[in-house]
């Protein structure tokens, strides 16, 4: 495993993060990825508007905010969902901020962020049921949030493109576009890449199976809503693109994902990331990559939301 200086230097800087006062394992992973992407992410870029509201449920609230771009009119906007990683069991407005900001700029669409509710307190399908909740309560509504239902696509990184590849199956005909990020696809964690980076960068296989044990009850272990590489109909599936990292152990996982979509004749781009490890999107302080993942992300959105930019 051949590391660049940037991304050595990022990991010895990971090593030293000590999460402040976790109350326990669990509390110190959601520290560990606030402290992480807070340090990292860079100078957060300004937007025109954030609004945060939440979707009332029959026993519950779904949280949602709402990013509007600079130099759009609010009326009849493009609009992107963005599903957020973290194992399934971390992750939120602060973490991914950094990164929804850029999407809303470099888009020109409004990005709507649903925070869904987070294993192990909430074992699938809750998360997943959140996802769908809140896609559907988007287009209910598209009309008084100033969005256009017919330019609606999806974005998950890790644990949430894993979720928004399901959720492209359940409703793939209303969005324009799906991007997965390094996604989450496989819970058994035994491919090729996973055996070279079982123990980093970054992710760690025993921390893949404690977050996998929480959110995954037993009598779903084989139930492709939980499980991507398990789906067999991609037929409401939209145009896709999957961008993945070398050094990540979810590399392979992703590769077996791509291939089952594009057998399955989804209109498919794959791009791999040269030397970056999972979560570099969260480390454009440090690596250009991030930006043109960013830019190729809004290339791909205009080119499917056959917007005017």
């Amino acid at each position: 495993m051949q590391l660049t200086p940037k991304i050595t230097q990022i990991l010895n800087h990971l090593e030293t993060i000590q999460p402040f006062n976790p109350k326990d394992s669990l509390d110190g992973a959601r520290k560990y990825l606030e402290t992480m992407s807070l340090q990292l992410s860079g100078k957060k870029e300004s937007v025109a508007m954030i609004e945060e509201l939440s979707i009332q449920q029959d026993n519950h609230q779904i949280p949602v905010r709402i990013y509007r771009p600079h130099g759009k009119e609010i009326q009849q906007s493009s609009a992107i969902i963005y599903i957020h990683g973290g194992w399934f069991i971390a992750g939120g407005y602060e973490t991914h901020d950094a990164v929804v900001r850029k999407l809303a700029n470099k888009t020109g669409s409004v990005v709507i962020f649903i925070d869904y509710r987070l294993a192990p307190e909430h074992p699938f399908p809750a998360g997943l049921n959140d996802c769908i909740d809140g896609i559907n309560w988007v287009f209910k509504n598209a009309e008084s949030l100033g969005i256009d239902p017919d330019k609606i696509g999806i974005i998950g990184d890790s644990a949430g493109g894993a979720l928004a590849t399901v959720v492209s199956t359940q409703l793939g005909k209303q969005l324009k576009f799906q991007i997965l990020i390094y996604p989450a696809a496989d819970n058994q964690l035994n491919s090729k890449s996973w055996e070279t980076y079982e123990n980093g960068p970054v992710l760690n296989k025993q921390g893949g199976i404690d977050a996998w044990a929480g959110y995954l009850p037993e009598e779903e272990k084989g139930n492709p809503l939980a499980i991507p590489v398990l789906i067999k109909d991609f037929k409401e599936t939209p145009p896709t693109l999957i961008i993945l990292a070398e050094h990540d152990p979810l590399l392979d996982d992703g590769k077996q994902l791509s291939l089952n979509m594009e057998n399955a004749g989804v209109t498919l781009k794959t791009s791999l990331y040269k030397d970056m490890v999972h979560g570099f999107m969260h480390m454009g302080d440090l690596l250009e990559e991030m930006q043109l993942a960013v830019n190729e992300m809004a290339d791909f959105a205009h080119q499917n939301l056959k917007s005017d930019e």
